[in-house]
Formats: C-alpha cells, structure tokens, sequence
C-alpha cells in the first residue's frame, strides 16, 4: 500500500499577512498584490479569497497587525513592568538597538511611512500610532513630574530620536551609540 500523500497545512489569515507584511518590507505595497502572494505561499488565488473580502481587506489588516504588535503589545508589556518611569524611559530609548527584531521593526516602519506618503488609510493608521506612542511617552515624563505641555515635548524628542536611530543604523559604533543614547537621556531626564 503507497503512503498518503503529505498534505499541507492549510494557511491562515496570519500567513496572507505575514507574506503580505513580507512583501511590503522588500518591494513596497504595490508588491503586496494577491497573484504575488499566491506564488510565494504555492497555493491559488482561490485560497486568498477564503480569507479576504479583496486585497482592501488584506492591506486593512496588515495595518491592524503592525499597529497591534508594533505599539500596543509594546506599551502593554512596559505596563505589566509598572517600573521606575526612569527605567521605563531608558528601556524605551533601547528600542532601535535589541538586534534583528528592531532591524525588521525598523524596515517595516520604513515601507509603512512610505505606503502611508501615498496612501489615506496608510496615513491614517500612521498618524494614529504615533499620536499613541508619544502619549504614552508623555504619560512617562508626566509620572517624572513634568508638566503636560513639557512632557509632550520631551516625548516628541525621544520618539523622533528612536526614529532616527532606527533608521540610521549604520551611523556610529555601538560606543558612539551608547554615547548618544545616553546623552539623550540625560537631556530628557533634566529638570530644567
């Protein structure tokens, strides 16, 4: 008797996605078309559809998961730490250096700021996490005693800080990022 054929385990929504997500981080979103997907997961066109109302659907939710693991699965595990606001605040500043998973953070953020240039609902869901991350850095700086106006502020320097350094990694050796991570801190610790 021949043995069954292996079958494949069928794919999940988390699988169109992650492709799409994939997809979108090495060739931008006009890649992220469902004939492309279809080839790189080796299943039809069909099998798209039983997942998604249309490629809409699969963009809207590619969104949803980047918002969700991106900014509020990291503010709920800084939550669960209820620390010092100074240790959260210095964990916050090592974002961009924790190795491959903030070097793909980082690329995708990238294709997502470049979607969201030409795309509304990209912009939209742009806007609102970084209204979301630098209200919780605020709230940070507002736990240290600094007033909203300056907490807000503070904040908007340490998000645009990670975004920098995030993006340019290449600048400087792990010392002169040290160098400027702590100096960064520094200035944003200090009453003034």
């Amino acid at each position: 008797m021949a043995p069954a054929p292996a079958t494949r385990p069928r794919l999940t929504t988390d699988d169109w996605v992650e492709q799409g997500m994939t997809l979108l981080v090495d060739a931008g979103v006009d890649s992220v078309r469902i004939d492309l997907l279809a080839r790189a997961l080796r299943v039809t066109r069909g099998s798209f559809y039983w997942h998604f109302k249309d490629r809409d659907d699969l963009l809207r939710r590619m969104l949803e998961r980047w918002r969700e693991a991106a900014t509020e699965q990291i503010i709920e595990r800084f939550d669960r730490q209820r620390g010092d606001p100074r240790a959260l605040i210095r964990d916050l500043l090592s974002l961009p250096f924790r190795g491959r998973s903030a070097a793909r953070a980082a690329r995708l953020e990238l294709a997502i700021r470049d979607w969201a240039r030409r795309d509304e609902l990209a912009r939209h869901a742009l806007d609102d996490v970084d209204s979301r991350r630098i209200s919780y850095i605020a709230q940070c700086f507002s736990a240290l005693g600094f007033d909203i106006g300056e907490a807000r502020a503070r904040a908007f320097i340490l998000y645009g800080y990670e975004g920098a350094e995030s993006l340019l990694p290449a600048q400087g050796n792990a010392a002169q990022k040290s160098e400027r991570s702590a100096l960064i801190e520094r200035m944003l610790l200090a009453q003034v």
